[in-house]
Order: C-alpha cells, then structure tokens, then sequence
C-alpha cells in the first residue's frame, strides 16, 4: 500500500471496476484514446476513402435489363450524363454547331466514354429543342456510375465546362456527374455542438461540466468516421455515410456522456469522494448507458436484414460511431473525471449550480408528475390524439428516389435538370431504357413493334430508333416519359409497360425485353426497401423487448416502451410527410421542390429512432426502477424517478434536436434535410408527450402491474438490470 492511501473495497460490478480502473490508471487511458485518435487518422488520411453510391435492388427487372446489357450489349452497360447547352442564338447556328461537335470531339477521347451522342450526329436531331436554344449530348460511359473512377468523371466535367462562354452556358447532369459534385454538407454540425454547449451551460451551470460531454463524443466521433473511411475499402458505402455517422456520434455520445456526468454531479453533491463518485456513477448511470447504447446498436443491425450490401455499409458506419462514443463515455470519461475530480464545478456560470444537483423530490417536475398522476386518463388521451394526428400524413406516404431536381440550384446537375425540363419536358432527366435480347434471325420485327407500341404508349414523350449490337443479338429501346424521374406518373408507366404492353408482343417469340435504366432501378429498389420494412421492424421490436425483459424483469415495461416508441416515430414519419411530400411548411424549411421519401430513409430512420427512444425510455425508467425497489411503491417510485431524470432528459433531448434541426436549417443536401427533421421531430414528441406525460399516465394506471413477470422470465432471461444502489467504499483515494 503506498505511503497516503487507504485500503479500497473492490466495486462489486463489473463496469465498477472498470471506472475504478480508468480512474486510477487516467494517465494511461487518456494517452491510449490520444494515440488511438492519431493513428486510425493517420492511416485513413494515408489510404483514403471509397465512399460510393452504388445502390442495388436484388434480381429486379431492372438488374435483369443490366444483366443483359453487360452480357449482350457491353457498349450500352456502362450509366449516362447529359451536357445540356443553352444558346443566346440559335443553337445551330454555325458557331455554336462548331463547339458542340469540338466538344463531343473532345470528350470522346477522355478516359472511360464509350461513346458520345451529338445532336448534329444522324439521328440526333430530337436531342434539339423546338425553341432552337437548347440541346444537350449523351457522353456514354464504359461503366456503371458506382465503378467509374472520380477523377475521370471530372475530367468529363471539365472539359465539358471549357466551353462555356457568354451566350453559350453549359452544365452537367446524370449519375456519374452526381457521384462526383454532391453538395458539400453544410455547417451542421458546428451549429449543432455550439447549441449543445449553450444548452448545457444554460442547463448545469458549469462550463466545464459542459466540456466534457462534447469532448468524449468529438473524440468518439472522430475516430469513428476515421475507421468508417477504412471501411470503405471492404464495403459498398454510400457518400452521405460520414453525415449520417456525424449526426448519430454526436447526439448520443453528448447525451450518454452526459447522462454519466451529471450523475458524478450528484454523487458528490451527496458526499461521496471523487472516486467513488465515479464509480456510482458507471454503476447505475453508465449501466443504463451501456444498456441504451446497446439498445441503438441492435436496432442499427436490423438494416442488415434488407439484405442490399449499400445498407450494410450504411449500418456498419452508423455502428461505428455509436460504438466509440459508448466506449469513449465508459472509459475515457472516468479517467478525465479522473482528472478534473472537485473541478467540474468551477467556472460556473450562476450561483447555486452544485446545491442544486442534491437529490431532491420536491422540485417543479415532482410537481408536474403528481399533477400527471392525479389526472392520468387526460394525459393518455390528450398525448395520444395529438401523436396520431401527426401521424395520419404517414398513410400518405409515397417511397421514391428524388431526382437532381431536389439539388441546390447551385449544382451544375439541377441546372441541367432545369433545362432539360424546360427546353424538352421533365422525362427527359431520366429515360427509360428497354432491353431486347434476340435468339434467333428475323426478329428485327419484333424488336420495331415493340418501339412503335411504346411510342403510342401514353405517358411516353418519345422513342429513339432501336440500337443493335454488332453481332445483332440485342437491341436497346430508348423511352422518355412525360414526366420526371421521381413523379408518380413515371412509376405507373414503368409498371404498365412492363405489366401489359411489353408482354403480349413479346409472347411466344423467344425474345426477352426489360425495362431497366437508373429511374426503373430506383423504382425497383424502392418498392425492395418498402417490402422489407416490416421485417425490419419486427425483429428490431422483437430484439428490444427481449432486452428490456432483461434489464427490468417486466414484460409490461418493454410492450409499452415499444408501443409508444412505435407512436413517436409514426408522428416523425407523418410531419416528414406533410412537409416533403405535401409541402406544408415547404418554405419554412427550403425544400425547394415536393418529392416522395427516398425508399431507405424511413428504414434507416426507424431504426435509429426506436434506439434513440429507448434511450430515453432506460434512462427514465432505471432511476424509477431504483426507487420501485427500494420503496415498492409505484406511485413514489414514478414521481421521484420523473423529479431525478427530467431535467436531463429535457436537455439531452434538447441537443439532440438542436443536432438534427440543424441539419434541416443548414445542410443543402435534400436527403439529410429529410432525415434530420424526422429525427428532431421524433426527439422532440419522444421527450416531451411521450416521457413527461404518456409514461408516468400509464405507469399510474398500471399500478404494480407495471412490474410483473412470471417466474419463468427470470429463469430463463439473462440479468442485465440495473443496481438498486453502487456498493462502493467511501475511502481516501490516491491523487
């Protein structure tokens, strides 16, 4: 025993020892998160990144037509972009004929076209609008968009662009020009920490308190999307992964950090010695971490059931980052806590800070509890009419990629949405692409019905003239729809000609026709997604309750966590609707155009907010099982569990809806825009009519029922719960 210290009781729990652990050896710890953060940095700067959009939809018709092309016709296989030109004079006048055909020239010759469309080439006179001021070319890439290199996409855009003169504007659409040029995602994730820390210090009084929160989940989160840069090189991950990564690090790293310091807080508002505070504070509040942060991660895993190898890099990035900051807020807390000991209460920003993290049961949300149990039916009815009034919307909802259309009108590719619309109508932005596979000589005849009945299809603007292969076994049909790529006219188009006008003619003539192209992929993938969503959805519910068994020894705790859970999210599902899709509040937010959901948002969504709302849910529910077993007397147990957790439950959900407003406010990419206001709508009815009102109403009126399990549940679940109080020594430690 060294010279100065007294015998220590070694913690009776495992995450006990493990902040006795961190504490005592903070030095160590503190230099092994430091070493870590810069060697994944290191080697993620030095190997780079692979992020892609490759989407995929199982064996589709749409993957079928590729299949063919690939096989048949290689030439055709590879995705698209237009070049839309816009002329001050006419578009052929001999000038402007010169550039355009300079420019096909040119790229042709860059790395990775195939070929490129002009619309001074025989046949390309349609590729002109009727006003004779804008035309576009068709650069055909040797590959899908997901394959093709970025640098040589930007080459094409370059060059492309080194035209442009007064009188004669160029821009860029397709999807190799949108894998490469993407809005850069704004300064949401700034705005969002700036909120945090002013909600934090509004809230505890205690820059430093503030500190260490934001601290963890930085570190966390920035060794987190370094591994998930790594990760690239092994899995398909789409490019908005970081964000979506960014968004999830950073609200539950500052929230379980959080969550942890205030109870450290409170320990030694309480008396105990920095130590031991720790250590009561892994013990009860950082179980409850553990057990949410596990609860995340689980859900998070359900997007491995959809089976797409795009939602595996997806779950395993978002997983990533949750991960650290749980293992940051369980070992790299205590030991800074380690550090700052008694100072986590100076630099306060108002007197009476520290007095006022002593338990007390008497303040204003004890108050609001026993109001809530007096009158426990108003609160049940009251909070969920409104939650199913905001969730009516979702029966509405309409699963579809968005188009370029979407893009902030800086982008070169809504610039040339917008032309394409304007100059030749909003199909134009997305063809459908026909496939024909021959078998035999004489089928050529098929192959011009099939076009001629397309082309009197209504809903179909134009036809191009059918392209063969060299050894004339394929045949490709080019289709404009009237409308755009993401309209609900396009999807019954596709549906109907693949239903009962492709059928009847191909019919006993051993010719195979699909149609595929990127708009019927996204359809495809869409109605693949919407398919999968309640497998998803069952074994995430299936996975929590069993969790929550664990942790509570109650089977009516976890079914009406889950329910109200399910409500949250229908009410998030329903205000995404109303704004996105209807455009209610449209300008509020800058939408820009309506447009349908894009088809993985609502199952990425669902799974990130069930696991969001059991976190608040094991908070809340761990202080008011402490006092349950304690007292054995539900009534208390609610009101003082409600008075012990409110105040931080209100501030953490507060960050996390600053997190994900913020992402609404500021970030110019649509799709984040979408998911970051379900997420803060989620967060927002989640703590408040869910967790201040729903809860303590039906824990009133459930009585000690809430409670009860049959013996065989504890027999046969696992023991996860939390202790009723942290068995720690109150000795002198070591400095």
């Amino acid at each position: 025993m060294s010279r100065g210290s007294h015998a220590r009781e070694r913690p009776s729990s495992a995450l006990g020892r493990v902040a006795a652990a961190c504490y005592r050896h903070r030095r160590l710890v503190l230099v092994a998160w430091i070493v870590l953060l810069v060697a994944i940095t290191a080697v993620a700067q030095l190997v780079g990144t692979h992020f892609e959009n490759k989407f995929s939809s199982g064996n589709t018709p749409s993957q079928q037509a590729l299949d063919i092309l690939q096989s048949r016709f290689p030439a055709q296989a590879g995705d698209n972009a237009q070049v839309v030109v816009e002329t001050a004079t006419p578009f052929a006048s001999r000038t402007n004929r010169a550039s355009v055909q300079t420019m096909a020239a040119k790229l042709r010759a860059e790395p990775y076209v195939a070929s490129v469309d002009s619309p001074f080439s025989p046949g390309g006179a349609y590729q002109i609008s009727s006003d004779g001021h804008i035309g576009y070319l068709t650069v055909n890439f040797t590959t899908t968009s997901a394959s093709l290199p970025g640098a040589a996409v930007k080459r094409v855009i370059s060059t492309a662009q080194s035209f442009e003169r007064p009188g004669f504007t160029v821009a860029l659409g397709g999807s190799p020009i949108s894998s490469v040029v993407g809005a850069s995602p704004g300064p949401a994730e700034g705005i969002g920490v700036s909120a945090a820390m002013l909600i934090m210090l509004g809230a505890f009084g205690s820059a430093v308190a503030m500190g260490l929160p934001i601290l963890i989940a930085l570190v966390g989160l920035a060794i987190g999307i370094a591994i998930e840069g790594l990760a690239t090189h092994l899995l398909v991950t789409p490019v908005f992964t970081p964000e979506l990564a960014a968004m999830m690090g950073l609200g539950v790293g500052i929230d379980y950090a959080l969550l942890i310091v205030t109870r450290y807080r409170q320990n030694l508002a309480d008396g105990l010695e920095p130590e031991h505070a720790v250590i009561a504070s892994l013990e009860t509040s950082g179980r409850a971490v553990l057990i949410a942060g596990g609860t995340v991660i689980v859900s998070l895993l359900g997007l491995l059931l959809i089976g797409q190898a795009y939602m595996v890099g997806v779950s395993v990035g978002a997983i990533i980052s949750v991960f650290l900051v749980l293992m940051g807020s369980l070992s790299l807390l205590p030991a800074m806590l380690g550090f700052t000991g008694r100072a986590i209460e100076r630099l306060s920003v108002r007197r009476g800070a520290s007095s006022s993290l002593r338990s007390n049961t008497q303040g204003f949300w004890y108050r609001w509890s026993r109001s809530i149990q007096r009158h426990p039916w108003r609160g049940v009815v009251g909070s969920v009419l409104v939650l199913v009034t905001l969730a009516v919307p979702l029966f509405s909802m309409r699963l579809a990629f968005s188009d370029s259309g979407n893009d902030p009108p800086s982008l070169t590719t809504r610039q040339a949405f917008d032309l394409l619309s304007e100059g030749f109508g909003p199909g134009y932005n997305g063809p459908l692409v026909v496939v024909v596979a021959l078998d035999g000589r004489g089928q050529a005849s098929v192959v011009d019905t099939l076009a001629s009945r397309i082309r009197s299809t209504p809903g179909i603007a134009a036809v191009a003239p059918p392209r063969y292969d060299r050894s004339g076994d394929a045949a490709v049909i080019t289709a404009i729809p009237t409308t755009s790529p993401q309209a609900a006219e396009t999807q019954r188009l596709v549906l109907h000609l693949r239903d009962e006008v492709i059928p009847p003619i191909v019919a006993h003539t051993g010719v195979v026709a699909d149609v595929g192209g990127e708009t019927a992929a996204g359809i495809d993938a869409a109605d693949f997604l919407g398919h999968r969503l309640p497998l998803v959805i069952g074994v995430v519910l299936l996975v929590s309750f069993l969790l929550l068994c664990s942790m509570f020894r109650s089977l009516v705790i976890p079914l009406k966590a889950a329910v109200m859970n399910l409500l949250s999210i229908g009410a998030a599902y329903g205000v995404m609707v109303a704004v996105f899709q209807w455009g209610w509040l449209g300008g509020l937010f800058a939408i820009g155009r309506t447009s349908p959901i894009d088809p993985w948002i609502p199952v990425m969504m669902f799974t990130i907010l069930f696991g969001l709302s059991m976190d608040y849910e094991v908070f809340l529910l761990s202080r008011m099982a402490e006092r349950w077993r304690e007292t054995g007397d539900n009534s208390l147990a609610v009101a003082d569990g409600l008075a012990r957790t409110a105040r931080v439950i209100t501030a953490a959900a507060a960050i996390m809806f600053c997190v994900f407003g913020s992402f609404v406010v500021k970030d110019p990419l649509h799709i984040l825009k979408v998911f970051g206001l379900g997420l803060a709508v989620a967060i927002l009815v989640d703590s408040t009519l869910v967790r201040m009102v729903l809860v303590p109403s039906v824990m009133e009126l459930l009585g000690k029922a809430n409670w009860w399990a049959p013996t065989w549940v504890h027999r046969v679940l696992p023991r996860l719960g939390i202790e009723t109080e942290a068995r720690v020594a109150v000795h002198s430690v070591d400095d």
